[in-house]
C-alpha cells in the first residue's frame, strides 16, 4: 500500500510537470496551429490549454476543481476568443453560471436531503424486499435497488450507504453457513452495488456528472437543448438493458459458493425497523422530489405555456429546456432548505467541487469552439467521420471504456466530446460508455469502495469487470444503431 501511495505520488509530480512542458511545447513551437488564416495562434493556445488541463486531470496534479478553473486565469491572458483581455475573460467566466450547472446544484441538494432523512435507503431496501431474498433474486434486487438510488444522487453516495446493507446481508448469509465465508457470492453482491452504482447514474440527467457535461456540450455547441424527458429516453433504456446482463455475469461468479437458505428477510426487515416509520422530513422530502420530477417530465408543454409571458417580461427571451429544469431544481432546492428540509451540516456534505469541474468543461469546450481550434480538429477527423456509423461507434465506444479505465470518467468525456465527430449517435454513445468501466478498482469510486469490503480480489474484478467492458462496447453500439440514433 506504502509503494502504491509513493506511484500515485510520483505520477501526479510527472502530471505536474508534463503538462505545462506539453502546453508550452504546443503553444509556442510553430506548428500548423499557428497558420490557420485569420485566426493568428489562437488554436495554438486553446490546443496547449486543453492538453495541460486534460493532463492535470488525468494525473490528478492538482485537485480538479483548480485544474478547472485554469480557463479563467489563461484565457484572457493568451486572448484565445479574440475579443480582448475583458471580453475573453467575460467569456470564459460564462460558462461556470451556464443553466446546467444550477440543474446539477439543484439535484444535489435534492440527493443530499434524500441522504440527511434516510429516505433513499428506505426506497432501496422496500426494492430489494419486494424482489426477493432468495440467492438469485437477492443479487438482482441489489443490483436494481443500487441503480434506482443512483439515477437521482451520485453514485460515490449510493456506493456508501448500499455497502453496509450489503455486508449487513452477507453476515447473516454466512452465520446460516455457520460463520463459512461466501467468498464468491460476496463479491458478487460487492460488486453489484459498484457496477450498479455506476450504470444507474446514466438513466437521468443528474445521474452524474457526466450527464451534464454531456448535455451541456449539445447545448453550447451543437445547440440541441435536450429535454429531461429526452434525455432519459436516452439513458434510461440502457439501464434497464444492461443491469440484467451485468446480473447475469455476476451471477456466473456467484454460484460457486451459493447460500442454501438464509435469514435475509429478516436482516431486510431490521433494517426498516431501525429506520421507523416514515418522519415528517422524510414525506416532505418525497414530496418535493416527485414535484420535481413531475415539473420536469412535463417540461415540454409546461415551458411552451410559460414562453410567452417570459417573453412578455423580458423581450427576446429564449426560455430553454435547460433554462427550465435548472429553474425547477433551484426551486425545489430553496424549498428544502427554506423548510429546514435539508441542513447546512448535510449541504457541507455535498461535493461543490463538481460544480467547478462541470464549468471548467464546459469553459474548455467554449475555448475550443471559440478559438476556431475545432475547425481544424474536424478537418484533421474528416476519415473517422467518413467511416460507417458502427466503425465510428465501435471506435468512440472502446476509446471512452478504455480511457475511463485511466481516467476519471468526467476527464475522458471532457476530451472525447471534443475530439470526436460531432454526431449526436457518437457523442451520445461515448456519454454511456463513460460510465461503463468496470474492470480496476481506480476506475470509479464505488469500484475503489467495495473493493475495500475484503470480499473482492483484483483478479477477480479485473476478470468480471473485462467481460463486462467488452459487453458494454458491443451493447452500446448495438443499442446505438437499433434504438438511440432515431431518438437523439
Amino acid at each position: 500500500m506504502e509503494a502504491e501511495g509513493k506511484g500515485v505520488l510520483v505520477w501526479r509530480r510527472v502530471g505536474l510537470v508534463l503538462g505545462p512542458a506539453v502546453a508550452l511545447t504546443v503553444a509556442l513551437v510553430p506548428s500548423a496551429l499557428h497558420r490557420i488564416p485569420g485566426l493568428g495562434a489562437r488554436p495554438a493556445y486553446a490546443a496547449a490549454i486543453a492538453l495541460l488541463m486534460a493532463i492535470w486531470w488525468f494525473s490528478e496534479a492538482l485537485p480538479i476543481a483548480v485544474t478547472a478553473c485554469v480557463p479563467l486565469v489563461t484565457y484572457p491572458v493568451f486572448g484565445v476568443f479574440g475579443r480582448g483581455f475583458w471580453g475573453d475573460a467575460r467569456r470564459a467566466a460564462e460558462p461556470f453560471v451556464d443553466a446546467y450547472i444550477f440543474l446539477f446544484l439543484g439535484g444535489m441538494t435534492l440527493g443530499a436531503a434524500m441522504e440527511q432523512w434516510g429516505l433513499h435507503r428506505r426506497l432501496a431496501l422496500h426494492i430489494m424486499k419486494r424482489i426477493g431474498t432468495e440467492p438469485r433474486r437477492l443479487l438482482f434486487g441489489m443490483l436494481v435497488a443500487t441503480a434506482a438510488v443512483s439515477m437521482w444522487i451520485s453514485n460515490t453516495a449510493t456506493a456508501v450507504m448500499m455497502l453496509p446493507i450489503g455486508m449487513a446481508l452477507l453476515r447473516q448469509l454466512e452465520l446460516a453457513r455457520d460463520g463459512k465465508r461466501l467468498g464468491d457470492f460476496g463479491a458478487s453482491l460487492m460488486l453489484a452495488i459498484a457496477y450498479a452504482s455506476n450504470v444507474g447514474g446514466i438513466g437521468t440527467k443528474i445521474g452524474t456528472g457526466t450527464n451534464s457535461i454531456f448535455v451541456g456540450f449539445l447545448s453550447e455547441k451543437l445547440g440541441y437543448d435536450m429535454s429531461f424527458v429526452r434525455y432519459m429516453a436516452v439513458g434510461f433504456p440502457f439501464v434497464a438493458l444492461f443491469i440484467p446482463l451485468v446480473w447475469w455475469v455476476l451471477w456466473l461468479n456467484a454460484r460457486g459458493d451459493l447460500p442454501e437458505g438464509s435469514d435475509s428477510d429478516a436482516v431486510l426487515e431490521r433494517e426498516l425497523a431501525l429506520l421507523g416509520p416514515w418522519s415528517r422530513g422524510e414525506r416532505s422530502v418525497a414530496a418535493v422530489f416527485a414535484a420535481a420530477a413531475l415539473l420536469w417530465i412535463l417540461g415540454d408543454p409546461l415551458r411552451s405555456w410559460l414562453t410567452p409571458p417570459v417573453q412578455g417580461f423580458v423581450p427576446g427571451t429564449k426560455l430553454q429546456g435547460k433554462h427550465y429544469e435548472a429553474t425547477v431544481a433551484m426551486l425545489a432546492a430553496g424549498v428544502l432548505v427554506a423548510t429546514r428540509c435539508v441542513s447546512f451540516a448535510q449541504l457541507r456534505k455535498v461535493p461543490w467541487s463538481t460544480l467547478l469541474l462541470l464549468g471548467g468543461s464546459f469553459a474548455m469546450a467554449a475555448g475550443i469552439e471559440g478559438s476556431g481550434l475545432s475547425g481544424f480538429i474536424t478537418l484533421l477527423l474528416e476519415p473517422l467521420a467518413r467511416l460507417p456509423l458502427a466503425a465510428q461507434l465501435a471506435i468512440a465506444t472502446a476509446a471512452t471504456v478504455g480511457l475511463s479505465a485511466v481516467a476519471s470518467n468526467t476527464a475522458t468525456v471532457n476530451l472525447l466530446l471534443n475530439v470526436l465527430p460531432r454526431s449526436l449517435p457518437v457523442l451520445s454513445a461515448c456519454a454511456i460508455a463513460a460510465s461503463c468501466d468496470f474492470a480496476l478498482p481506480a476506475g470509479t469510486p464505488p469500484n475503489a469502495i467495495v473493493f475495500g469490503s475484503g470480499y473482492i480480489r483484483l483478479p477477480q474484478m479485473m476478470r468480471t469487470g473485462f467481460l463486462l467492458d467488452l459487453l458494454a462496447v458491443v451493447v452500446i453500439v448495438l443499442y446505438t444503431l437499433a434504438y438511440l440514433r432515431f431518438v437523439v
